[in-house]
């Protein structure tokens, strides 16, 4: 289980993945550094031995590991995905760091694994569990890995990304919000296709309530990057944009189709890598809740 989606198969382009995810923890870097110091807050870290084992489901590539293990600097922190090669790329980017005496990587089948992770002070998963058919049996087995006193964090929702004005020239006006519905179709037919579906409202700490903690807040994290975009936000825009075209394919009416194929194509002057107009406004929603202490 990678930080976006469950892959089967053995024709997965893990190079092209893992440099995605790399790009996509670039962009997101404000938000994901905000969000280890909010952690760290709530586990009240400044004690240097507060936090002994960290464990980051749904890793990917691992960076977003590797910043866990930089702001819990006692802690062995554990990259778990079910992808050996995205694994390796953990552990390399660890090795790179300084960080690989710290730093391990568990492959496991999730959820069937869930109980293999062993116990952890935190737990932290960025856009996984929803690739989980049965999403509150994961939060469940998730939960049950937290030592007393533990803490899940569980980076789900938000908002979608904004890039573009709404008349940009080519194609209808409005084409964010005709792509935005058109994902939330294929989102619902993956969860209803996934093994052991269960459907459950998406109340995240409610759930997490049910899987026996104490919710201890939820906050939203602005990411921004204004226009004129820098080459490397281009190039992620343009990979996102990418797999969204290749996710929703022939669902798009044949015009907006070919207005996504001009912004995904890199010679194009209307294309993302080259528009002046081009900027990148996201929200992530982290939700968090605590295991109960041994007295409490």
């Amino acid at each position: 289980m990678s930080s976006h989606h469950a892959h089967h198969g053995d024709d997965i382009d893990w190079e092209g993945m893992a440099a995605h995810l790399e790009r996509k923890a670039e962009v997101n870097a404000p938000y994901l550094r905000a969000a280890a110091d909010w952690l760290h807050g709530l586990l009240g870290a400044a004690d240097s031995g507060a936090v002994g084992r960290v464990l980051d489901v749904g890793s990917g590539p691992g960076a977003i590991t590797c910043l866990l293990a930089r702001r819990f600097p006692s802690a062995r922190v554990a990259a778990v995905d079910q992808s050996e090669p995205l694994l390796d790329h953990a552990r390399s980017r660890a090795e790179s760091e300084g960080l690989g005496g710290r730093v391990e990587t568990l492959r496991a089948d999730l959820p069937d694994d869930l109980g293999a992770l062993g116990a952890a002070d935190l737990i932290w998963s960025s856009q996984a569990v929803h690739h989980l058919g049965d999403q509150q049996g994961a939060l469940n087995g998730l939960a049950a890995a937290l030592r007393p006193g533990g803490l899940l964090a569980i980076a789900e929702t938000g908002l979608p990304p904004r890039f573009l004005p709404r008349d940009i020239g080519i194609g209808r006006p409005g084409l964010q919000a005709r792509l935005d519905a058109a994902w939330e179709e294929f989102f619902a037919d993956m969860r209803a296709g996934l093994p052991g579906s269960a459907s459950v409202v998406e109340d995240w700490p409610a759930m997490l309530t049910r899987a026996g903690l104490v919710p201890s807040g939820t906050r939203t994290f602005l990411v921004e990057h204004q226009a004129p975009l820098d080459g490397r936000v281009r190039e992620y825009l343009r990979l996102h944009l990418t797999h969204v075209l290749g996710a929703l394919g022939e669902g798009l009416d044949a015009e907006d189709r070919g207005t996504l194929e001009g912004l995904v194509d890199p010679d194009a002057p209307t294309g993302v890598l080259w528009r002046p107009d081009a900027f990148y406004l996201s929200a992530a929603t982290v939700h968090t809740a605590r295991a109960c202490t041994l007295d409490g």
